[in-house]
């Protein structure tokens, strides 16, 4: 084999269509247009557009209320607590905050505060300050023989579910 014989296998390079050269091409004329109106032209941004009707998303009703002030938390499961104190990121029997759980890399920002989930097994004993925790998860945390504090204004909904 020499270097001027080299080339591509048999089918692997497709030539480009030209359209518009003439009906004897099978793509003259309207080049795969179809015909007329707005769309065979170039240049068409008409995505909603219904030839002057009132769209469909501005005739449906605008549903639902986003609060401003919501609150945003993390939130964290137990099976994910547990992990990092088997990795040794977190003490057993140290306090589980906000802080503690950002310096162990458990969550990226405080946000709002710390919401515990009840998803996984806890088998340390953690005494956690945090801004919420599911019935599950504080019944988890007792269980494993550890405590739970409640902390600013999610204390109150909080408690009631526990």
């Amino acid at each position: 084999m020499k270097l001027n014989e080299i080339r591509d296998n048999e089918g692997a390079t497709k030539n480009r269509m030209r359209v518009g050269r003439g009906i004897g091409s099978g793509k003259g004329k309207t080049g795969g247009r179809g015909v007329k109106g707005q769309k065979a032209r170039t240049g068409v941004a008409i995505k909603g557009f219904e030839g002057g009707q009132m769209p469909l998303h501005r005739r449906l009703p605008k549903r639902g209320f986003t609060p401003p002030n919501a609150k945003s938390y993390n939130e964290v499961n137990l099976g994910r607590i547990q992990i990092a104190v088997d990795a040794g990121k977190l003490e057993v029997g140290s306090t589980v905050t906000v802080e503690a759980l950002v310096a162990a890399g458990i969550v990226s920002k405080p946000r709002d505060g710390v919401r515990i989930l009840g998803q996984g097994e806890l088998t340390a004993k953690l005494t956690f300050e945090v801004a919420g925790a599911s019935r599950t998860a504080a019944e988890a945390i007792e269980r494993a023989g550890g405590s739970l504090k409640l902390l600013g204004a999610a204390a109150p909904e909080a408690a009631a579910e526990a």
